[in-house]
């Protein structure tokens, strides 16, 4: 079958990506332009122009509060961080972020696994939160993440992150096998297509940057209806990255990072995360600080007001873990900057 004729789904992969893609690259592309996952460059770079999604725009998704709420006011979305396989945490967790923003952003890490999204969501809603869960390609063929959009909107989740997903590090769970059998453009479509609400990530900071904005409105084209922006390095780049995607045909609301870290370890996290750049002065400015929590906060609370100034961005995503003290003392932490955003917005 010509390449031209097939769906999204099924257009031939590029043979050089080791995530199989077809609508790269991602965001974990190193500064010398090589792969995450293999020694040689990244197939992806040596184009001028994204891949183009072709199908027709899907049909209106299942309602949600996230998207409704962005209508009205800016948003705050949190990243829920939480210990694995605990119920009870997930509960008391999202009870301590109650209040405090609009949506709970459940994230999908490569070393460390959890309860099943279907699972993870359900246990969401009983606590009252409004949850919109991650799910990557890494690990799951496209039947299981049908089965997962399905689950996902029947458990009540208000929305689903469409991720590639990182490429597993050498040595982490050897012997689990990496799938890949779509890319997160193609899961977004597929999402969609089901009438899932659909968000997707873009890495304004990740090379090649010139061909980013072309890629998110691919993204919009497939079904996505807002879009998760990794950290810029400086409200300035974001700016320009923005301007950039609204100028390349871009209209779906655009939710900021908000880098939270409160001590080294927090900060470690987020600096070592691919794709992603954090300005090196605010962050020596919190860890040298007489009481770094104090500190952090401020700054994120301070970023958060000068990226939502910004024309463009519709929300903020208080994003990392926050702390290294555990995942309630991270919540809490949290929790403070979504409510004074809230309160001064």
């Amino acid at each position: 079958m010509p390449a031209e004729s097939q769906t999204p789904l099924m257009l031939t992969r590029e043979p050089r990506c080791p995530k199989h893609m077809v609508f790269g690259p991602c965001g974990g592309v190193r500064p010398d332009l090589s792969c995450e996952m293999a020694a040689h460059r990244c197939p992806f770079t040596e184009r001028p122009t994204a891949p183009r999604w072709a199908e027709p725009p899907p049909e209106r998704p299942a309602p949600s509060a996230l998207l409704e709420a962005l209508r009205t006011h800016p948003v705050v979305v949190t990243d829920l961080t939480l210990p694995a396989y605990d119920a009870e945490a997930v509960a008391r967790i999202t009870a301590v972020l109650a209040g405090s923003c609009d949506a709970l952003l459940v994230g999908e890490h490569q070393n460390r696994p959890d309860f099943p999204p279907t699972l993870m969501a359900a246990l969401i809603r009983q606590a009252g939160g409004t949850g919109w869960l991650t799910l990557t390609c890494r690990d799951r063929n496209r039947l299981v993440l049908e089965q997962d959009l399905i689950g996902l909107r029947i458990a009540g989740a208000d929305g689903v992150l469409c991720v590639t997903g990182d490429g597993r590090a050498e040595g982490v769970r050897p012997g689990v096998t990496q799938v890949f059998d779509l890319d997160g453009t193609r899961l977004a479509g597929l999402a969609a297509s089901l009438g899932v609400p659909v968000a997707v990530p873009e890495a304004p900071a990740a090379p090649p940057r010139s061909i980013r904005p072309a890629r998110l409105l691919q993204k919009q084209r497939a079904g996505a209806q807002l879009a998760f922006l990794n950290h810029a390095g400086s409200v300035a780049e974001l700016a320009g990255f923005v301007r950039a995607c609204r100028d390349a045909g871009v209209t779906i609301p655009l939710i900021a990072g908000v880098a939270v870290y409160t001590d080294p370890r927090s900060a470690q996290v987020l600096q070592n995360f691919p794709g992603l750049q954090l300005d090196p002065e605010p962050v020596a400015r919190v860890l040298a600080a007489d009481d770094p929590v104090v500190a952090g906060i401020d700054a994120a609370v301070t970023e958060a007001h000068e990226l939502l100034a910004l024309e463009g961005i519709a929300g903020v995503n208080l994003s990392g873990l926050a702390s290294g003290r555990g995942e309630y003392h991270a919540a809490e932490v949290k929790a403070e900057i979504g409510r004074r955003i809230r309160s001064q917005s």
